[in-house]
This record gives structure tokens, C-alpha cells and sequence, in this order.
């Protein structure tokens, strides 16, 4: 393979990026810069190289718009359950089976595991805080312990796997040219394996520091208000501020690190936010379930029909996997019937809340969605944008090549003229992809460095005899349990935190050891189970 100028300068671009990564900035400039350079280097011409900057983020949004759409669909579908009440009916059944320490810990990974793997963590954190937090606090869990198991179960095991809405497979498998059902399939086990030994060690970390059940746990929980732990329930409201106005945080990392290290609001808006958070602790959900006034089994009807309906799609994607009695689901199938459903709900909650005025609150449901998923995901456009020119599929659209259908592959050149110097070993390239990930977590995003670990699991496959999709798997977990909200402060663990009532970096240090050691025997579970 000979390498041309362009390949050397595409090649700057991706350590550049890298590097701004582990200097936990935004990469976005560093990703347009790099486009305009590659492009100027290919084409000798200065018009091709200003039209590949917008044609990356115009291919880059062509073939991720479906993942749009269905992060505004659901968010759409929160909006309208939060406005009957019926997000926090939910959760109230299971404030009675937490009766002592051990059970609050695994009853919170249950519910903020299926709560975040329907809706994200984004919703989830401030439902569980207001909601089964001061239960657990309560029940004799350290606020230590309960953010530990929220940011796992949530921010990792859920968000990682992100089976049911599917933005993280899609990314991931599209960059590395794989099936997405493949990658959602092995992500979702990776997913459980990670989670499942972070929790295991979590737990008996945690074991031997549980305490008798007693009210004057919560009067000492709430009555917290050392600086660290006051600072960080701030900034968490702001966080649920910006989620509930529209204004659109990432969904594995929550927003632009700059705008929540700007401190909770003091006026307006954000103080009668924060007014409710107190208001939701005292009371519990039945008393500040918000505005709605209308048919008491409404939202309890509501509450068991969303699950229901997601339960049932999920058992029918495992029957029509394993079985030929039903159809099975092919590429984007599952995530359609995941929105179509979200939409029908979003219709059907509306109505049920509103009356007469269903179609104009529809209508704004599903527009403040779109503006959230744009807000959360616009930031990806441009940097997948940059290595989808490493694909060949999509380089000839962005660089303007005679033929679209037949551009160059840069990064898997790259790789080919390397490969002699590459160990053909499955467990270095697996946990080379997997320290990438983490890296690229460290800007504070769960998702954007997916486009990087797929491209390169989709080059670095092939030559270390291992399956594209099973490397874009294990990039897929070091980026998100790193940078979705476990290992990284300037996450959105800022709002897991927050609600704890515990400083951010002792709980970014406290999951350290758990979820390292999920990762670890995650990545190895993969190359021997999933060659």
C-alpha cells in the first residue's frame, strides 16, 4: 500500500484528536481542522477542501439521522409522561421493598437499570434522586454507596449496552462497517459481564459499611452542607434545569463540561427548581407529582403501560432471535418500533393529560425532543464526520471524488501498511481498543468517541483475527463506562453525585477500582467468547 500526503495528514488529525481528548477538551475544532487539512492535501484545491467540511457533517448526519430521530421520539415520550405524573409512578412501588441496606442496594440497581436502559440516565438520575434515594439513605445505604450504584447501573451497565434506543451500536457499528445487530447483541453482553463484576465489587466494598435501618440517617443525610457536597447538588440542578427546559445535555455525558462548572443558577427558574427538589425530598412523589390534576389512574395506567409495551418488544427481539416462529428484526427494525411506540405514547399521554388541547401539546413534545436530540448529538456530526473519511464508503461523498460509491479508505490504509508491525493477537488489539475508548472518554462524552473506536475496530479486525463488530463492542464499553458517567468527574457523575450529597472526585475514585476491573474482564470475556 502506498501511503500519499494525505494519509500522513489524516493521521495527524486522529492523534490530535487523541491528544485533545486526554486534555479532556472539546474536540470538535481539532475534528473540522483536521477535515479541511486531509481534504486540501487530497484535492490541491481549496473549494474541495471548504466543501468537505460541510459535506462531513452533511454525510455524517444523512446516515445518523435515524438516531436522531429516535432520541427525539423518546424524550419526546418522558416529556409527556412527566406531565401527567406518571415517570415517578413507576418507581413508587419499589420504595417498600427497600426494608435494609442490602436490599436498597440491589433494588437500586434494578430500577435505575431499567429506567436507564428505556430512557437514559439523563431522566433517570433525577427521578431516582427525588424519589428512591432518601429511602435508600434511610434503609442504612451510605450516600457513597448509593451514588456508586446509580452511576454503575445507570451511567455504565445501561447507557454501555444502550439496547433498547440503540444510538451507541448504531455509531460504533456504522464506523466500523459491522451488522448494528451484531454490535447491540455483543455490547448488551459485554454490557452485563462489566456491570456485573463492577457491582459484585462493589457490593462487598461497600458490605461491611451498611447500617441499621433509622430515620436519623436521613435527617443527617439531608441536613448535609459541607461545601463539596452543596457544590455538587448545584451544579446537579442545574443539570436537571437544562434537561427540563430543552436546553440538551449529552446523553452519556451530560452537556459542555464549561457550562456546568458555571455554577447553579440564583435567580429565577433555577431557584424554584430547586425549590421543587427540596419540596419533591420532604413530600415523596405522591404530594409533588407536578401539575396535573386530573384522573388519578391516568398516570397509574400510563405507568404500567409504557414498561409493558417495551417489555413485550424486548421479549419478542429475544423469541425472534433464538426462534423462527416470529420474524426476526433486521437493521434498523428494532429502533423503528422503538419510536414508533415512543410516538403513539407521546399521542396517547397528551390526550389522556390534556383533552382538547392534546394536539398542540403533542406538538410541542416531539418539537422540544428534536431540539434535545440535536443539542445532545449535534456535537458528534462534525467529529464523525472526520473518520467517516477513513471509510471508503462514505470518503468519495465527502471529498467529491468522480465516483461517491468509491472513495479512499485512509484509516484502513493506515492500518494495512502497518499491519507487519502489528501482533496478530486478538487480546492487544481488543484492550488497545478498549484503552482508546477510556481515552476518548475523558472529554466527558459517552458518545463521541464511538466514530473513533468503530473506524478502528472495522480496520484493526481483520488483521488481529477478530470480529469488527466484537472490538466495536469493547471500544463502545471503555468509552461510555469511562466517559458516560463513572470514571470522569466532568460528567454527568456530577449529577449522580449531587443528588448523593458526596463529592464528585471521591465517587469518580470510588468506581474506579470496580468498573476497571468490570472492563478488564469484559475485554477478555470478548475475545474468548466472541472471536
Amino acid at each position: 500500500m502506498q501511503l500519499t500526503a494525505a494519509h500522513w495528514v489524516y493521521l495527524a488529525g486522529v492523534v490530535v484528536i487523541i491528544a485533545t481528548m486526554i486534555a479532556r477538551k472539546n474536540i470538535v475544532v481539532p475534528a473540522v481542522v483536521a477535515t479541511l487539512a486531509t481534504a486540501l492535501v487530497f484535492s490541491h484545491s481549496v473549494i474541495r477542501g471548504l466543501s468537505a467540511v460541510f459535506n462531513a457533517s452533511l454525510v455524517a448526519a444523512t446516515n445518523l439521522f435515524n438516531i436522531f430521530l429516535i432520541i427525539a421520539l423518546v424524550t419526546a415520550m418522558l416529556h409527556s409522561l412527566q406531565a401527567i405524573g406518571a415517570d415517578r409512578k413507576m418507581v413508587v412501588p419499589f420504595r417498600g421493598v427497600m426494608r435494609n441496606g442490602h436490599l436498597a442496594f440491589w433494588t437500586l440497581v434494578v430500577v435505575t437499570y431499567f429506567i436507564s436502559l428505556f430512557f437514559w440516565p439523563t431522566p433517570a438520575v433525577p427521578l431516582i434522586g427525588a424519589v428512591l434515594i432518601p429511602v435508600a439513605i434511610r434503609a442504612g445505604l451510605r450516600p457513597m454507596a448509593v451514588g456508586l450504584v446509580v452511576a454503575i447501573a445507570g451511567q455504565g451497565m445501561a447507557l454501555s449496552s444502550d439496547y433498547v434506543i440503540r444510538v451507541a451500536p448504531g455509531l460504533s457499528a456504522k464506523a466500523a462497517g459491522a451488522d448494528a445487530n451484531v454490535v447491540a447483541d455483543r455490547a448488551m453482553v459485554l454490557s452485563l459481564v462489566v456491570g456485573g463484576v463492577a457491582l459484585a465489587v462493589a457490593y462487598l466494598m461497600e458490605f461491611r459499611t451498611m447500617r441499621q435501618p433509622d430515620p436519623a440517617l436521613l435527617v443527617e443525610w439531608e441536613s448535609t452542607a459541607d461545601g463539596s457536597g452543596e457544590r455538587a447538588r448545584d451544579l446537579a440542578v442545574t443539570e436537571r434545569e437544562r434537561e427540563l427546559v430543552g436546553a440538551g445535555e449529552r446523553p452519556a455525558g451530560g452537556g459542555d463540561v464549561p457550562s456546568l462548572r458555571g455554577g447553579p443558577p440564583t435567580t429565577g427558574h433555577g431557584v424554584a427548581l430547586r425549590e421543587e427538589y427540596d419540596e419533591e425530598l420532604r413530600d415523596g412523589p405522591e404530594e409533588s407529582a407536578g401539575s396535573y390534576r386530573g384522573n388519578p389512574l391516568v398516570p397509574t395506567f400510563f405507568a404500567i403501560f409504557v414498561p409493558v409495551a417495551y417489555l413485550a418488544l424486548i421479549v419478542y427481539m429475544v423469541v425472534a432471535k433464538f426462534s423462527d416462529s416470529v420474524p426476526d428484526l433486521r437493521g434498523g427494525d428494532a429502533a423503528a418500533l422503538v419510536g414508533g411506540i415512543a410516538a403513539l405514547i407521546v399521542f396517547l399521554a397528551a390526550l389522556a393529560g390534556d383533552g382538547k388541547s392534546f394536539l398542540e401539546s403533542s406538538a410541542e413534545h416531539v418539537v422540544n425532543g428534536l431540539v434535545f436530540a440535536f443539542k445532545a448529538m449535534g456535537v458528534v456530526l462534525p467529529i464523525a464526520g472526520f473518520f467517516f473519511i477513513g471509510n471508503g464508503d462514505f470518503s468519495g461523498q465527502i471529498l467529491g471524488t468522480a465516483d461517491p460509491a468509491k472513495g479512499p479508505a485512509f484509516l484502513y490504509d493506515l492500518v494495512t501498511a502497518a499491519q507487519s508491525h502489528i501482533p496478530h493477537s486478538g487480546f492487544i488489539a481488543a484492550f488497545g481498543i478498549l484503552l482508546i475508548g477510556m481515552i476518548a472518554g475523558l472529554e466527558g462524552s459517552g458518545f463521541s468517541g464511538l466514530p473513533l473506536t468503530g473506524s478502528l475496530a472495522g480496520s484493526l479486525g481483520p488483521a488481529a483475527g477478530i470480529s469488527a463488530g466484537t472490538l466495536a463492542a469493547v471500544g463502545q464499553m471503555g468509552n461510555i463506562w469511562s466517559g458516560g458517567g463513572t470514571l470522569v468527574a466532568w460528567s454527568s457523575l456530577i449529577a449522580v453525585a449531587g443528588f448523593a450529597r458526596v463529592p464528585v472526585i471521591a465517587l469518580a475514585r470510588r468506581c474506579f477500582i470496580p468498573v476497571v476491573s468490570g472492563l478488564v474482564v469484559g475485554t477478555i470475556f470478548a475475545v474468548v467468547f466472541f472471536p
